[in-house]
């Protein structure tokens, strides 16, 4: 695992609706490394990972990806870059195959139906292919978005906010699977979670807002 930095965020700070919320956030993730973000409810783990992925912009301070900022590299970073906020992010009216299909190919990383038919198998969810999103418990919709991941696999940076919600034991078992998988490989991930994690053992750091 190379130890130079990929992800900077430098002296970042962060305003909402006039509180500010964080400042002076400063670290490094270098490859096969991952972040944990906490903090209470309201004390701007979100507003990171959107200030991360681009989302918002900082009050101060700058996010570098591979030594440039962001947002002078709007296209290539979107390309290397997989971000799943917290809402399940799928169309009720949709199957899970059209769901996975849309939304990877809206994130740039376009997959065949095959592909999206294998992740959703991986993901617990053979069987369910075909029925509406609406139709589907809360832990089978945080299934399918997180489905995605087996279609991102080349993007180097995850940034995912509370993926372990609604979950069950199985369910975070393959997501944690997946996670080794991606961070072994010299893969980054920014991660928000009130769960402990069976990542410990990997190359991380912790960051409390």
């Amino acid at each position: 695992m190379g130890n130079h930095p990929q992800l900077t965020l430098d002296r970042l700070a962060c305003e909402r609706g006039g509180q500010l919320l964080f400042e002076e956030v400063d670290l490094s993730l270098g490859m096969g490394q991952w972040l944990r973000v906490l903090g209470p409810n309201g004390a701007g783990k979100t507003s990171l990972l959107r200030l991360i992925v681009g989302l918002m912009r900082p009050l101060k301070g700058r996010v570098l990806w591979r030594g440039q900022p962001v947002n002078e590299q709007r296209e290539a970073f979107g390309r290397d870059l997989f971000f799943l906020g917290h809402a399940p992010a799928v169309k009720d009216d949709l199957d899970p195959v059209d769901n996975l299909l849309s939304a990877s190919a809206l994130a740039g990383h376009p997959a065949s139906r095959a592909q999206a038919m294998q992740a959703l198998g991986e993901a617990g969810m053979a069987g369910y292919e075909r029925v509406p999103v609406r139709r589907l418990s809360q832990g089978q919709r945080r299934r399918c978005s997180l489905a995605r991941l087996s279609l991102a696999r080349t993007a180097p940076l995850w940034v995912l906010d509370e993926p372990w919600s609604a979950l069950d034991a199985d369910g975070a078992r393959w997501l944690n699977g997946l996670l080794r998988q991606h961070l072994n490989g010299g893969g980054l991930a920014v991660l928000t979670s009130h769960l402990d994690m069976a990542l410990d053992d990997l190359p991380h750091q912790e960051l409390s807002l």
